[in-house]
């Protein structure tokens, strides 16, 4: 998958590693209702897209590491801001973002794939501690931990653009 590829350059994973990542989230990435996460903003000048596909990355390393499930770690962080709108206009959502997108996401991604126990409950809890239920494992703790980690990067733009995303756009 050449929008994947690219990122071997960019990170010290061994290639085995980063295609058992790209086989994992291959269903996925291909999707165009996951493409289209690249049309909204998530933080600064980051898309949502670029966003997920880095929480996704950096929670299948971890657990990866720890021999949590690595899987259903890459998917939820994939599909964990699967909201599908402009958080930032704010006639186009009910309720506070942050507290409210998580069910909105868990919702988007179920309709259009087959998801796990652990995938849901990565997608429903990575706001926590703000949505206040704690994660039922430790995957979606991970996920949690990389998201506020990744989000945080962007925010004070230290993380440049991930490049397996250069050729989605």
């Amino acid at each position: 998958m050449e929008v994947l590829k690219k990122s071997k350059r960019d990170s010290k994973a061994d290639y085995s590693s980063y295609a058992d990542f790209e086989n994992i989230i291959r269903e996925l990435a291909k999707s165009q209702v996951i493409l289209s996460m690249k049309q909204f903003a998530q933080h600064s000048n980051v898309t949502c897209l670029e966003h997920s596909m880095r929480v996704s990355y950096c929670s299948y390393r971890v657990c990866k590491y720890f021999g949590l499930d690595c899987r259903s770690a890459a998917r939820g962080g994939l599909l964990h801001d699967f909201f599908l709108y402009d958080w930032h206009v704010k006639n186009q959502r009910k309720g506070l973002h942050g507290f409210t997108h998580p069910r909105v996401a868990l919702k988007n991604a179920t309709e259009h794939f087959y998801l796990n126990d652990t995938e849901k409950d990565i997608i429903e809890k990575h706001m926590w501690p703000l949505t206040i239920r704690l994660p039922k494992n430790k995957e979606s703790l991970v996920v949690s931990i990389v998201d506020k980690y990744c989000s945080f990067m962007e925010i004070v733009k230290i993380q440049s653009k991930p490049r397996f995303l250069d050729s989605t756009n």
